[in-house]
């Protein structure tokens, strides 16, 4: 449907969502992201583009959040100064990655991968959830094997090593060291 039709079909009580559905087709048939008609994109780098749209974004709402407090000055900091000048550094970098993602050819963006995110966020949500009970040696090994199993070059022997490594690293930083009120080794084993 070409948008002249479905922007008459708005205006007499149609759907707004069928208008955002042929708005987003006609930008994807557009050049902007893809090369089409022996034309370059106008877009040559995404990755950059919407990394810089996210940077630019937080920066953003950092200074927005940040006007609600006093700012104070460079020797007397008030609680808004820090958020503001971190949000203004944030919103610089995203423009200038915006910028470049117009100049510097790049890579695409690959497809997401929903099964390591899905892994990382499991193996964390099974970690607070067995902390406690099984302590913190038992939970801390699965939460990393677990976690190293979402990456494509996954070696079992690699992740144990490394889970061995971070929870020793991890009991004698955070039970000793700061003594932290966790187990080692927690009820559920018997102890």
């Amino acid at each position: 449907m070409p948008l002249s039709q479905c922007l008459e079909r708005t205006s007499e009580g149609g759907s707004v969502p069928a208008l955002i559905v042929v708005i987003y087709v006609k930008l994807n048939q557009s050049d902007l992201f893809s090369q089409k008609q022996n034309m370059p994109p106008l877009i040559k780098h995404p990755k950059d583009f919407f990394s810089g749209l996210i940077y630019a974004a937080v920066g953003l709402a950092a200074i927005l959040i940040g006007r609600d407090y006093p700012l104070g000055s460079a020797l007397k900091m008030g609680p808004a100064y820090f958020p503001t000048v971190l949000g203004g550094a944030l919103l610089l970098i995203g423009l200038i990655c915006v910028a470049r993602a117009f100049v510097i050819k790049g890579e695409a963006i690959p497809p997401f991968a929903w099964k390591a995110l899905l892994l990382v966020l499991a193996a964390t949500v099974l970690f607070g959830v067995t902390v406690r009970g099984a302590g913190l040696v038992p939970a801390l090994l699965v939460l990393v094997v677990m976690s190293a199993y979402a990456s494509m070059r996954f070696r079992f022997s690699v992740a144990l090593a490394l889970a061995a490594g971070m929870t020793v690293f991890s009991v004698l930083v955070f039970i000793k060291g700061l003594g932290v009120p966790l187990v080692m080794i927690g009820p559920w084993f018997g102890r």
